[in-house]
């Protein structure tokens, strides 16, 4: 027997976009009534999501705030030429503060886990178990689109969580630890400690493919904590997954490839920073956008978000050059001199640019003096020939 369900906003993914939407929609329209339906048992998944402090605007740190586990004054980069600690900083969130947060102002009855959809139109949500979803507007923020109309490299990594039997003595996250043996491309570990005897280790990946040998990986991270000093007593969280690093494609393509008249957010949308992949501040940045509006009907929000996906799209070419060049004109153990060489400016610039908010004068900064790759296989990449 089919339920019928109405609502005024109906959010499909309960991820960190969706979750951020419906945080924010409790906080401007108390009053509408938002269903959130999602695939798996939880909200969140299983997941790490991390930013700087000047990726959220003032405005909008309220919405932050019940979402953060950790916060760090400060954190280190290492490559063989350069360490530097930068004093920005750096915050850390949960599939589990995220699940806490959104269920605190959601009543569980709108929200439906281990649900799946069979479909999606501007106005309703159709459900494998015969549930039918009407409501003023929907916002589908399941994922990636279609991945063949986008032009991308890929970041791909496995993170754990470990218990240790030591306090390891670590003040901040290594946000790049290129020192590591170059592999697959650039190569480098990324460590948050948690507390004392807690520190989570992320083996990464900038390669040309997003095959991940798990164990080969997890051996790796094992490595990496042994040469550290830190013993492990036990693993309480594993995740790991590839995300596209954006070097070209058709924007249009890729938003009609999920439905043309649909909102969307997240990476269904094409939001992130797309050097970097890092999906927070684009989340927030569109779920108060969303929220500031007083039309929540399907027409409104999917116009409102493919205009401020398209805006983010047009605005980020810089950062997709930056990626050809990185992919295109670097040989694949060399690609850290890139990177070397950028943690080498102002941190001022090197915060615009993790929030994607890069100056013109920034701009010149990073492409200024001698670059780290061939001056001639980056001239073809950035004119998209292959090198």
């Amino acid at each position: 027997m089919s339920d019928t369900i109405t609502c005024d906003v109906a959010i499909v993914g309960g991820g960190l976009s969706g979750g951020l939407i419906a945080l924010a929609l409790a906080r401007s329209h108390p009053e509408a009534r938002v269903v959130i339906v999602e695939r798996g048992m939880t909200l969140g998944g299983n997941h790490i999501w991390s930013f700087f402090g000047p990726d959220v605007a003032t405005a909008a740190r309220d919405l932050v705030i019940p979402l953060i586990a950790h916060v760090w004054q400060g954190y280190d980069v290492a490559f063989p030429a350069r360490r530097r600690t930068l004093p920005v900083n750096y915050y850390s969130t949960t599939s589990e503060k995220l699940d806490a947060a959104v269920r605190a102002v959601v009543p569980a009855e709108h929200i439906l886990t281990d649900r799946k959809v069979l479909g999606v139109s501007a106005t309703a949500v159709v459900l494998a178990d015969g549930t039918r979803i009407e409501a003023g507007g929907v916002i589908d923020c399941r994922g990636v689109g279609d991945l063949s109309t986008l032009d991308a490299g890929w970041q791909k990594f496995i993170g754990r969580e470990f218990v240790l039997k030591r306090p390891h003595g670590a003040a901040r996250p290594m946000v790049m630890d290129a020192t590591v043996e170059q592999i697959d491309g650039y190569r480098f570990v990324y460590t948050l400690p948690f507390a004392d005897d807690r520190m989570f280790i992320e083996d990464t990946y900038y390669s040309d493919t997003p095959d991940i040998d798990r164990a080969a990986l997890a051996a790796r991270i094992d490595t990496y904590a042994l040469a550290k000093g830190w013993k492990a007593k036990s693993v309480v969280r594993e995740e790991g997954g590839a995300l596209p690093v954006i070097i070209g494609g058709d924007f249009e393509r890729y938003w009609a490839s999920t439905g043309k008249d649909v909102a969307k957010a997240g990476v269904r949308a094409g939001l992130c920073q797309p050097t970097t992949g890092y999906s927070l501040p684009d989340a927030v940045r569109l779920a108060s956008r969303i929220a500031a509006s007083r039309d929540l009907t399907g027409g409104h929000l999917a116009t409102l978000t493919h205009d401020h996906a398209r805006a983010a799209w047009k605005g980020r070419g810089f950062y997709r050059m930056l990626d050809a060049m990185l992919f295109r004109a670097a040989e694949p153990s060399e690609r850290y001199r890139v990177l070397e060489r950028f943690y080498g400016l102002n941190p001022a610039l090197i915060a615009r640019f993790y929030s994607a908010r890069s100056t013109f004068a920034d701009k010149a900064r990073v492409l200024s003096g001698k670059p780290p790759v061939p001056v001639g296989r980056a001239v073809r990449a950035i004119l998209g020939g292959r090198a």
